[in-house]
């Protein structure tokens, strides 16, 4: 579908044709281009300005049946975000004007001072997630995806960089799955349903795949996933996914928190925004495609995903606040809030992954609490850890990828804020300040003296509102993150 491609515009037919314009400056070495951007610049409708858009149709210069021009602003604002937007706004414009086929034009590296591979990466990615669409529910599908996307380059650029167009669309493949996982209701994702969609699409990719039903978490103890399951009629479960190629030496653990729908349990959430939380198990849908994707680009790393995937649910069998279970861990927990509950299927998870596989590195991905919501907003997601080189690393990969995260604090006074009279630990701090915070200490508490990060992305998993290149729903945040992050460990 993503392919580089040295076309020359005055003899080869082009159904349409994209070229991305800066306000000041001319960014391309072609002199067609270039010729047809200086044209659109005498139109009073257009200079280059961000958002500004004219079309061009049978313009002579050239065999492209239609050119759309964007303009993208200032040469000095230009950045690689700038250029993977622009990708996806030219792509659901040909989605929306039934194209199938179009021609992006990339900017001179020179002029446009980017390095190449981030550049062209940037705005493949761009393209290849703004061609998707989420529509399995709709009787009438009156749009379609673009068949092929095409990025004008000159000779000695396809042939240097050919290949990294497979892999851009393998890394979107995968946003793309855990996007249509998370838009999903809850109906057609219970935990017995999604346990068989991620082990159908990993049996796929050849990873090795083990899934604890319910009666097995009973037999090992995982004492937090089951309290957290007990109201539910559906029945939890945990899925084991394994990539371990040849001759790889360290390890990764990757840990999603697969709540397929949150009611909050007994301590029941208000009815505003009840019905997103049927993406509350985007973290496994994180982690479940990030090993998919990984089996496909066949890193020289081990990775382990470990996804605990329950329902809560409030009924006459459902934890109560105040009731103290056992972890798998072994530590006691005082339940002080059932909505609390994230936390607690993340740490049986945990424990059973640092005692299983004893990785050099454990990463959980979770959408943890409002509170990083209220820090960071519904963009960056939260990053904690106590090993600095870790965090700065995963910060990153989240600043080349465009899924941004921020490094926030683990204080060791605010443990005291998750003490409990009766038990070894509350899974809800004292205070309803720093929940972040608390809620990160908690899961610290399970991963003994394992290298490890927990990133919150409650804010960015999940949009109300079309951005450039995602639909309404869910995001895919974290499969690019990770991603990357895994190929440079």
């Amino acid at each position: 579908m993503l392919h580089l491609k040295s076309v020359n515009l005055e003899k080869e037919k082009v159904e349409t044709l994209v070229i991305p314009v800066c306000e000041d400056k001319n960014i391309y070495d072609d002199r067609m281009i270039a010729s047809i951007v200086k044209k659109a610049r005498k139109l009073k409708e257009f200079s280059g300005k961000k958002d500004d858009e004219v079309i061009f149709y049978n313009l002579p210069e050239t065999q492209a049946t239609r050119v759309m021009l964007l303009g993208i602003g200032k040469l000095e604002k230009i950045d690689l975000e700038t250029m993977r937007a622009t990708a996806g706004k030219a792509v659901k414009k040909c989605i929306k004007s039934k194209i199938s086929k179009v021609l992006i034009a990339v900017p001179s590296i020179k002029k446009v001072k980017l390095d190449t591979a981030s550049l062209l990466t940037a705005m493949m990615e761009g393209a290849g997630l703004g061609n998707h669409l989420f529509d399995k529910y709709k009787k009438e599908k009156k749009l379609k995806p673009l068949q092929k996307i095409l990025f004008l380059v000159n000779p000695d650029t396809e042939k240097a960089y050919g290949k990294l167009a497979s892999r851009v669309a393998t890394v979107c493949g995968g946003t793309v799955t855990a996007r249509d996982w998370v838009s999903m209701p809850s109906n057609d994702k219970t935990p017995e349903r999604f346990t068989k969609a991620i082990a159908t699409l990993a049996r796929k990719e050849n990873l090795k795949v083990s899934v604890l039903n319910e009666r097995e978490l009973k037999k090992k103890k995982f004492g937090a996933i089951l309290a957290v399951a007990a109201g539910s009629q559906n029945k939890p479960s945990m899925v084991v996914l394994e990539y371990t190629p040849k001759g790889a030496k360290k390890s990764v653990v990757l840990v999603g928190k697969g709540v397929t729908f949150d009611s909050g349990g007994i301590n029941l959430k208000p009815s505003a925004g009840l019905d997103e939380m049927k993406a509350d198990m985007s973290g496994a849908a994180a982690v479940a495609a990030t090993l998919i994707t990984i089996a496909k680009l066949k890193p020289k790393i081990n990775v382990v995903g470990v996804i605990p995937v329950v329902e809560n649910m409030p009924s006459g069998s459902a934890s109560r606040p105040g009731d103290i279970i056992k972890s798998y861990e072994g530590k006691t927990i005082e339940i002080g809030n059932t909505d609390a509950e994230g936390r607690l299927i993340l740490i049986d998870a945990i424990s059973y992954a640092v005692k299983k596989y004893k990785p050099d590195t454990l990463i959980d991905v979770a959408t943890l609490t409002g509170a990083c919501v209220v820090a960071l907003g519904e963009r960056i997601a939260g990053v904690f850890s106590f090993d600095n080189a870790l965090a700065d690393a995963i910060v990153l990969s989240g600043e080349k990828t465009h899924e941004r995260c921020w490094k926030m604090p683990l204080p060791e006074d605010y443990k005291e804020l998750l003490k409990s009279d009766f038990a070894d630990i509350n899974n809800m701090s004292s205070t309803r300040y720093g929940g972040a915070i608390t809620a990160a200490l908690f899961l610290s508490e399970f991963v003994g003296d394992t290298r490890w990060a927990h990133i919150d992305i409650a804010g960015p998993a999940y949009i109300k509102k079309e951005s450039a290149y995602c639909s309404a729903g869910g995001t895919g945040f974290g499969v690019r993150l990770l991603s990357d992050l895994l190929e440079n460990l």
